[in-house]
């Protein structure tokens, strides 16, 4: 494996554009409404998708498809409980909520209740009730029910209870019997394997969850969302399968170059290889240890400014970011001077990639 990267320096979220107020006679449509914040929530513009999503509220206190793109905005930039009470308006006993209630608001809802394995396992149920009645008659289940598949994995394998990975087993089972191919599902049966200490088993699901989109346009609407395909290089990370989490991280990386827990993977990753290149007389992958340190530095540097300027709520995260710096301070690795390759007008990155280079990565 080659170097995937150079040095490129952190980026500032553009301003977001003024606000015009309609006249009550000019007020935009709410499918219009709609459609914009949903763009925007694709483009990762989380708060400008909230001023819309806002604006529709204002105008249909009860649209259901409002509700779920706020909770899913407001997830994204990490207002927990906003987002938690976003979802919980689209469920009874509120009197707005629809009749059935949207199966995703119980999926949001379980990953939310992560903490509580019991709660997270009857919201589970709900969703797949309801998706059930809803699929009867198709071959093959929403991008909602991917969603519960991966969400299973946090709420099961956090509780310690003898029956966790049966129930958790059983979920999945019934997900992939709607769709056998979908990725997300095999990407949380991959954790549930690693959780059985089955790594070879997981490496196997792993293959096939990401064989199903790894070779798809980034505007391809099949592509997994960003914190599914982050959650899959977690995984690649845990398993040592350091190629195909940097191709996956170069993925979203040119889809927003300001996602901070890519840049942190990458450095993450980077470290971890220039640890084992000491342990291998010196490199790995024909990389010396000190030069994986080097881009290892750069992406942490990197990750450290966007969290500063992004406010991000992922303190932890920070923390270790810091304890890595610290380290590769205590290696003498120094930082890149700021104006190194930013002139070049590229992406920066290298075009070691190209074609159908994705499917020659092995996974072993």
């Amino acid at each position: 494996m080659g170097r995937t990267r150079t040095k490129k320096k952190a980026v500032t979220k553009a301003t977001d554009p003024p606000v015009h107020h309609d006249s009550p006679q000019n007020v935009p449509p709410v499918a219009a409404l709609l459609e914009k914040a949903q763009s925007l929530i694709v483009q990762c513009d989380y708060e400008l998708a909230q001023r819309f999503v806002r604006r529709i509220l204002e105008q249909d206190p009860s649209n259901a498809e409002a509700k779920e793109m706020l909770g899913v905005s407001l997830l994204e930039v990490g207002d927990i409980d906003a987002a938690r009470e976003a979802f919980l308006s689209l469920l009874p006993p509120n009197p707005d909520a629809p009749n059935p209630p949207p199966p995703s608001a119980h999926l949001y809802l379980a990953q939310l209740n992560d903490g509580d394995p019991r709660s997270a396992l009857q919201h589970f149920q709900a969703a797949i009730d309801i998706l059930t009645v809803q699929l009867k008659g198709k071959e093959r289940a929403t991008d909602e029910t991917s969603k519960n598949d991966e969400a299973e994995l946090k709420s099961n394998i956090a509780s310690f209870e003898p029956d966790a990975d049966k129930s958790c087993e059983n979920l999945i089972a019934q997900a992939l019997q709607v769709d056998p191919s979908n990725p997300e599902a095999l990407q949380t049966l991959a954790s549930v394997r690693m959780s059985q200490q089955r790594p070879d088993d997981a490496k196997d699901c792993l293959e096939k969850a990401w064989t199903a989109w790894k070779d798809l346009e980034l505007d391809d609407p099949r592509l997994p969302p960003i914190p599914t395909r982050l959650a899959l290089v977690r995984l690649f990370l845990e398993l040592s399968l350091y190629s195909p989490a940097l191709l996956v991280l170069h993925g979203v990386m040119s889809t927003d170059d300001q996602e901070v827990e890519a840049w942190y993977l990458e450095g993450w990753c980077f470290f971890i290889m220039s640890e084992q290149a000491q342990e291998n007389g010196g490199t790995l992958d024909e990389l010396t240890w000190q030069e994986l340190a080097k881009d290892s530095r750069d992406c942490l540097d990197t990750c450290k400014v966007l969290h500063t300027n992004q406010e991000h709520p992922d303190t932890p995260l920070l923390e270790h970011v810091a304890e890595l710096l610290g380290k590769l301070d205590a290696l003498g690795i120094a930082a890149s001077p700021l104006d190194e390759g930013d002139d070049e007008g590229d992406d920066g990155w290298e075009d070691e990639e190209s074609g159908d280079s994705d499917g020659d990565v092995e996974m072993a």
